[in-house]
């Protein structure tokens, strides 16, 4: 099914230092494909975790990099296989090894370009799947000179292979879409009690500074957000489930002002499928019709589209 939006808007991105060396490339308002990446320098080259969803999106990116003058790209992290964090590989290979966890691979290889079928208004661009050159399975350790960025498999959270990068002198965390600020999560292709799970072991690092996988950077507080809104997910379904109540009824009767403010809030009916699952016993991760839900996400949201500026 396509979920056609506004026209996308022109490129826009904000570049924060939020360490020596290490930076966060912001791309509001942070809604669908509007992705983050992260740019840790070292003496020869970069370290670069996610690439955007389009190409004129990456290519703004990479100019943005060659501003810095700070050397090629070298590394390329992808923190899971969603297009909108991968589609932009190519403009940085093939001179960047690129580093995922094992089943990014895998499911970058199954679902293709998908995700442009569903906006098909985009500018999607000369884009292509370009697959990881190094996967892993929990824990990888890259040095940028002497920096050490930590490499660690938290899914299955947001998706099945959820990779943050950690860098532990500077205490910055890149996390990937297990954490997004000022956004709705979403779980729809992940686990609720998965991505709980990650923010206990997220917050057990004890991050000064979080760059989420969409939305602007923030600091530890994005953790107790997180949490809060996951265990309401997770209180909802467990009153709505047994009483056979379908998630669609279940989002429109349940009390969500304490989220208001988030982007993006259609994603509940998706959240709510993934908690009734794992209520079945259905394995975290596993695959669910998601046309059928992406069709009750827009009727949540008033039969409007899902609003993609990418």
């Amino acid at each position: 099914m396509t979920v056609t939006g506004p026209a996308p808007t022109s490129v826009t991105a904000e570049l924060t230092e939020v360490a020596d060396g290490v930076f966060a490339y912001t791309q509001p308002n942070g809604g669908w494909c509007l992705s983050n990446a992260g740019i840790v320098t070292g003496p020869e080259g970069v370290l670069l975790v996610d690439t955007a969803a389009t190409e004129r999106r990456a290519r703004a990116l990479a100019d943005r990099i060659t501003g810095l003058r700070a050397g090629p790209v070298r590394t390329l992290v992808n923190t899971h296989h969603h297009g909108d964090h991968t589609f932009g590989n190519g403009i940085f290979t093939p001179s960047a090894t690129v580093i995922a966890h094992e089943r990014t691979r895998q499911e970058m290889a199954e679902t293709g370009l998908a995700l442009t079928g569903l906006w098909p208004d985009v500018r999607w661009g000369d884009i292509q799947v370009v697959l990881p050159d190094v996967t892993f399975a929990h824990e990888l350790t890259v040095h940028v000179g002497e920096r050490r960025a930590e490499l660690l498999h938290v899914g299955p959270a947001h998706s099945t292979n959820d990779v943050v990068v950690w860098l532990p002198r500077e205490r910055v965390l890149f996390a990937g879409d297990v954490l997004m600020s000022a956004c709705t999560p979403f779980l729809l292709f992940g686990s609720v009690t998965g991505a709980l799970d990650a923010v206990a072991r997220l917050r057990a690092l004890r991050p000064r500074t979080v760059v989420c996988g969409h939305g602007p950077v923030t600091g530890p507080e994005i953790l107790d957000a997180t949490e809060r809104y996951l265990r309401r997910i997770v209180e909802v379904a467990a009153d709505a489930y047994p009483q056979g109540r379908p998630p669609l009824e279940a989002a429109r009767a349940a009390d969500w002002s304490e989220f208001a403010h988030l982007l993006d809030p259609e994603r509940v009916v998706g959240n709510l499928h993934r908690a009734y699952a794992e209520l079945a016993g259905v394995p975290a991760g596993a695959p669910l019709p998601v046309a059928a839900v992406l069709a009750e996400m827009i009727e949540y949201n008033g039969g409007r589209p899902l609003t993609c500026l990418a």
